[in-house]
């Protein structure tokens, strides 16, 4: 992640203190792991109420992969409860047909709607995927961009100052580095 923004020329902090969270004027939320433990290491420094309150203050927020998925209020990995900062639950990808889970390779995004973030981007381009959860928004309208794993699942999710892709921006080559470079640009607001 840090080698991506110093490649768009952005010097970024990597912090888990939660006072420098919280006077973020914007924040890249990426994850790694399983959900239980990352909630679990989240409230254990207090970072769980830092996000909170940029989400509060309407401070663009970035999730990615299981930064995307413990946005929610829970997730069925590991049965947790989550930040809850967009209604919804993160769920198992099915086992469908012969595709291997977890999902691990480059996909395509159908994006639904626009968005400051995914703006400027091919309809062909290929992201980077490492996952066996997505995150599942309760209202559609949340739900900005889609892939097919098997299923149709949300691959890009948003709601007022939050967006958040299952896929890896900072692993997805130029289209990715579009993304971030757009997220640094956007004021967080978002309207339908």
């Amino acid at each position: 992640m840090v080698r991506s923004f110093k490649a768009l020329g952005i010097e970024g902090t990597v912090t888990q203190d939660p006072a420098v969270v919280a006077r973020a004027s914007r924040v890249v939320f990426p994850g790694v792991g399983a959900a239980g433990k990352a909630m679990a290491t989240l409230r254990e420094l207090g970072l769980d109420q830092a996000l909170r309150q940029c989400f509060e203050r309407g401070i663009p927020i970035f999730g990615i992969c299981l930064g995307a998925q413990v946005i929610l209020e829970g997730s069925d990995e590991n049965s947790a409860a989550c930040l809850g900062l967009l209604p919804g639950r993160t769920r198992a990808l099915p086992r469908v047909d012969a595709l291997k889970i977890p999902h691990m390779g480059w996909n395509r995004v159908r994006f639904l709607k626009s968005h400051p973030v995914f703006k400027d981007l091919p309809a062909a381009a290929e992201y980077y995927f490492v996952h066996s959860y997505y995150p599942a928004p309760d209202q559609a309208a949340m739900v900005l961009g889609v892939t097919d794993y098997g299923i149709d699942f949300p691959s890009a999710i948003g709601w007022r100052n939050v967006v958040a892709t299952q896929f890896h921006p900072e692993k997805s080559g130029r289209f990715g580095l579009k993304i971030l470079e757009n997220f640094l640009a956007w004021d967080g607001a978002y309207a339908e």
